[in-house]
This record gives structure tokens, sequence and C-alpha cells, in this order.
């Protein structure tokens, strides 16, 4: 199984009283950084390694300082937060700048590659993806150039994922998740 993290933007709070008390500009307003519903994936496959070059320097210090550890968490494909949150794969987060901090949804997406061989239209990719969806615990699919992401509620056998394409016509599956078949 891979993972990807989403970390969206779902709130922003202002405290003019405390800026105006204790700011050396006290007029200096909500963050500048993020807007409500900016969306940032973090991925880790292949030659991608967005944490370190989407995190440390693109995202906001006191922002990176507390979310981080969580989207590491979530790479790796551990519990960013057991017990705490409904959702073990989902954090509320927030930076520590207590006059305008943004709040923060981290979320870790668990996924399947999938490479096909015998793909040659659209008509092909919707078939194989109506299938797929139809799997109990498949989320969505999306193709890439070479490869597909099938996203997952819950694990599902890459035997099913597997005699699910075969299904679908001529398509001979290649790999799933760099496991060569």
């Amino acid at each position: 199984m891979q993972h990807k993290v989403k970390l969206t933007v779902i709130d922003k709070k202002l405290y003019p009283e405390l800026q105006a008390q204790y700011c050396a500009d006290p007029e200096s307003g909500a963050c500048p950084v993020y807007e409500i519903g900016d969306e940032f994936v973090f991925e880790r496959y292949g030659e991608a390694d967005d944490f370190w070059k989407m995190g440390m320097g693109r995202q906001c210090s006191e922002a990176w300082d507390a979310i981080a550890r969580y989207i590491y968490t979530g790479l790796q494909g551990g519990s960013i937060m057991r017990g705490w949150m409904k959702d073990e794969r989902v954090m509320i987060a927030c930076c520590s700048d207590g006059t305008r901090p943004v709040i923060f949804k981290i979320e870790r997406m668990d996924y399947k590659v999938i490479d096909i061989d015998g793909i040659h239209s659209e008509n092909d990719k919707d078939q194989i993806k109506s299938t797929l969806e139809t799997i109990a615990g498949v989320k969505q699919v999306v193709f890439c150039e070479t490869y597909i992401e099938v996203y997952l509620h819950q694990n599902v056998e890459d035997a099913i994922l597997e005699r699910a394409v075969q299904e679908c016509g001529a398509y001979r599956v290649l790999k799933i998740d760099g496991d060569q078949k």
C-alpha cells in the first residue's frame, strides 16, 4: 500500500484584540500565507519526495512546525492520531500563531499503484475505472501517465484488483505497488 497526505486549510482565525495588545504591528491582520480551501498533496513514490520538496521552505515555518510530524507519519502509512480522531487517517491541527492561527485538515490517502498492459483507448480506461470502483473498499481510480492509482477506504487484496482488471478484457496486470508479477 502506498500513501499520500492531503493538507487542506479549513479555517483561519483572527484575534484583533490580542494583536492590538501584543503585536508590534497591532493591525497585522489575518495570515497572509494561506487561504481557506488551499490544498497541498504530499507524495513519496518513486522519485517524488514532496515532504522535503514541498514542505520545508515552501510552507510557513510556524505551520510546518505544527504539521510536519503528522504529514511524515501519514506518508509512512502510520496512524496520524489513533484514539483521538474518529478516523486514524485524519488530524485537525493548527499553526502556533496565537493571534491569527490557521487550521488544517491532514488526511492520509491510502492507495495502490497498478501497472496495466493493453490499455489503448479512453473506453478501456472507462471500463477499468468503473469496474474497479464497484469493489468494496475502493474510493476512486485515477489514471496517470503509465499507471493507475486506486484510492482505498480500506485494504483490498491485490488478487481482487487483478482479477477485476482481467475480467474487463484483454488486459494484463504487470505489477501492483511495485511487486513484480
